[in-house]
C-alpha cells in the first residue's frame, strides 16, 4: 500500500493557478477514498493559528534554521531539530511534494573564538562539531534535510545580495563594514512587534562611530589575516549572521518560501533582519508565508544556552545511557510552542511510555502496512497537538494489546509519524517469556533463602536480555526495556 496523499481545503488561494492545481488534487483525492483534512498551522508573523495553504502543492518549500557548529549541540539545539522533522513528515504526508532545507553555520564569530581557545583552523572546528551534530541528531531519529547549505559555500550567493542591498539604497559600506540601514524599510518590526527601544536592547547593538543608526546590522565585516576571509568589493572579510539564510533561502528555495521555522530566540533579532534583507533585496516579495517558532527547554529557572552555562548535551545523556528514542520521546513531549521544562522525571516518564507502546506492539502484533489512526492525525493537523497525538497513540496502544494486528499495525504507522517505535519490539533472538518466567521464579527462590548474590546475577542476566525487573509488595514483575 503507497502512502496516502491528502488534500487540504483553503478558503484563499494565492491566484487562480493555485486554486485550480488543488482543485484537482482534492478531486483525485476524493476519487481515491483518501481522507480530505485541513492542515492548521501557528503564524508567528499573525500570531495565530491559519488555514496552511502552499504556494505550489507539489514543491511545499520549507527552511529551518540550522546549528552554528561551534560545540556538542545541546539538547536546547535537539528541540527545533525533532519538531521540524515531524512537520516534515507531516507534509510529507499531506503533499506531494516537500523541499525541507535545514543550513549549517560554519562561519561565525564563536567558530573564530573556539579555534583560537584550542590553537586550531576554524574549518577544523566546524568540521568536527558538524559530525557531532550530525551524530546526535541521527541518535535521535532524525532525518536528514533535502538539503543542507554551508555558509562557506554560498559565498558568491551571500556577496551578491549584499551588493543588491546597497544598490538599492537599503545598505551602506562604512569602514570596511556593510550595514542594513534599518531606517530604510518601514516594515522593520513587524515580525517581532517591538518598539524601538526593545529592538535596540533585544538585539544587544554593537556601538559603532561608523553607524548611520543605532539599530543598523553588520551584512559584511572585515577579517584579520588570520581570520577567515574572502575577498570581495569592500575588502577581505565575512558575512555577518543574519544575510546567510536570507541568501541561502534564495540561492536554493526561491525568493518566497511556504514555512521558515526556528527556535523561539531567533525571532528577533535573527529572522527579524533576515525578513528585511530578503523583502528589500526580493522587490517587496515576502520571504515566508509562516514563521514557525518552538518554545525553550527550561533548565531550573531558565532557558538552557550555552551563554548562561546550563547546558545539557546530548551527546552526555546519550553516554549515560539513554536512549536516542526516549530522549525523543522527551521532548516532543510538550506542544512545540511551550516551554519544555527539563528533569530527569520526564525521561523516566518518556521511557516509562515507551516501554507500554511496545509491549502493544508485542501483545498485538504491529507487523504489516498500516495506515495512521485518523484522531491521531487529526491532533497533527491541528497546529502539530503532538502531546494530544501522543495520547492517541496510547489509545492505539490498548486497542492493541487486546491482540488486534490491524490496530497494532495502525499503532506503529501513526507512531512513525513522530519518528517513534523504530525498533523492534524485542530483542532478536532474546528469550522468550517463558523463560523468562523460569528465571524469576529462581530469583525468587534465591532472596527467599537468603541468596541475594544469585538473586543479583539472575537480574543482571535478564538485564543484559534488555528486561527489566522491577520488585513490588506482590512479588516481581518485568518488562522490555526500549532505550
Amino acid at each position: 500500500m503507497g502512502r496516502k496523499t491528502a488534500c487540504v481545503h483553503f478558503s484563499l488561494f494565492p491566484d487562480a493557478a493555485i486554486y485550480r492545481k488543488v482543485s484537482r488534487l482534492c478531486k483525485r483525492n476524493a476519487r481515491g477514498g483518501r481522507r480530505v483534512v485541513t492542515l492548521r498551522l501557528f503564524d508567528s508573523f499573525e500570531r495565530a493559528k491559519r488555514e496552511f495553504a502552499p504556494l505550489d502543492p507539489a514543491r511545499v518549500r520549507v527552511y529551518v534554521c540550522g546549528p552554528t557548529v561551534y560545540g556538542a549541540p545541546h539538547i536546547g539545539n535537539a528541540r527545533p531539530a525533532v519538531v521540524f522533522d515531524v512537520l516534515a513528515r507531516l507534509l510529507r504526508r499531506l503533499f506531494p511534494g516537500v523541499i525541507y532545507a535545514r543550513n549549517i553555520t560554519d562561519v561565525d564569530d564563536k567558530i573564530l573564538d573556539a579555534a583560537a581557545r584550542e590553537g586550531v583552523s576554524p574549518e577544523a572546528i566546524a568540521e568536527r562539531y558538524g559530525r557531532v551534530y550530525h551524530e546526535d541528531m541521527a541518535a535521535l531519529g532524525v532525518a536528514k534535510p533535502d538539503i543542507e547549505p554551508k555558509v562557506t559555500g554560498n559565498m558568491e550567493a551571500i556577496v551578491s545580495m549584499i551588493a543588491r542591498l546597497v544598490e538599492r539604497g537599503f545598505a551602506y559600506e562604512a569602514e570596511g563594514h556593510v550595514l542594513f540601514h534599518v531606517p530604510a524599510w518601514d516594515g522593520y518590526g513587524a515580525l517581532s512587534r517591538r518598539g524601538r527601544d526593545a529592538m535596540l536592547a533585544g538585539a544587544r547593538v554593537e556601538v559603532a562611530p561608523y553607524k548611520r543608526d543605532a539599530a543598523d546590522f553588520v551584512l559584511w565585516k572585515p577579517s584579520a589575516p588570520e581570520q577567515m576571509g574572502w575577498d570581495s568589493v569592500w575588502g577581505r572579510g565575512r558575512p555577518g549572521w543574519h544575510i546567510e539564510c536570507s541568501a541561502m533561502i534564495a540561492r536554493h528555495l526561491g525568493e518566497s518560501i511556504d514555512i521558515h521555522g526556528g527556535g523561539a530566540d531567533l525571532l528577533f533579532p535573527h529572522h527579524e533582519n533576515e525578513r528585511a534583507q530578503s523583502v528589500c533585496a526580493h522587490g517587496g516579495a515576502a520571504l515566508a508565508r509562516f514563521w514557525m517558532h518552538n518554545g525553550f527547554v527550561v533548565m531550573g529557572e531558565g532557558k538552557m544556552s550555552k551563554s548562561e552555562g546550563n547546558i545539557l548535551t546530548v551527546r552526555d545523556l546519550l553516554e549515560a545511557g539513554h536512549g536516542g528514542e526516549v530522549i525523543r520521546y522527551a521532548l516532543l513531549s510538550a506542544h512545540y510552542r511551550k516551554p519544555l521544562v527539563w528533569s530527569d522525571a520526564l525521561l523516566r516518564m518518556a521511557r516509562f511510555n515507551l516501554d507500554k507502546l511496545y509491549d502493544a506492539l508485542e501483545k498485538g502484533g504491529g507487523v504489516g502496512e498500516g495506515v495512521p489512526d485518523a484522531a491521531f492525525m487529526a491532533a497533527l493537523e491541528d497546529d502539530l497537538n503532538v502531546p494530544l497525538a501522543l495520547r492517541e497513540l496510547s489509545r492505539l496502544a490498548q486497542e492493541a494489546r487486546g491482540g488486534s494486528p490491524e490496530r497494532g499495525a495502525a499503532l506503529r504507522a501513526s507512531a512513525e509519524m513522530l519518528g517513534l517505535l523504530g525498533g523492534a519490539p524485542r530483542v532478536e533472538g532474546g528469550l522468550s517469556d517463558d523463560a523468562v518466567e523460569v528465571l524469576l521464579r529462581e530469583r525468587a527462590a534465591a532472596r527467599a533463602r537468603g541468596d541475594f548474590a544469585s538473586a543479583d546475577a539472575v537480574r543482571a542476566e535478564l538485564a543484559e536480555q534488555g528486561i527489566i525487573v522491577e520488585d513490588g509488595v506482590e512479588g516481581s514483575s518485568w518488562r522490555w526495556a526500549r532505550g
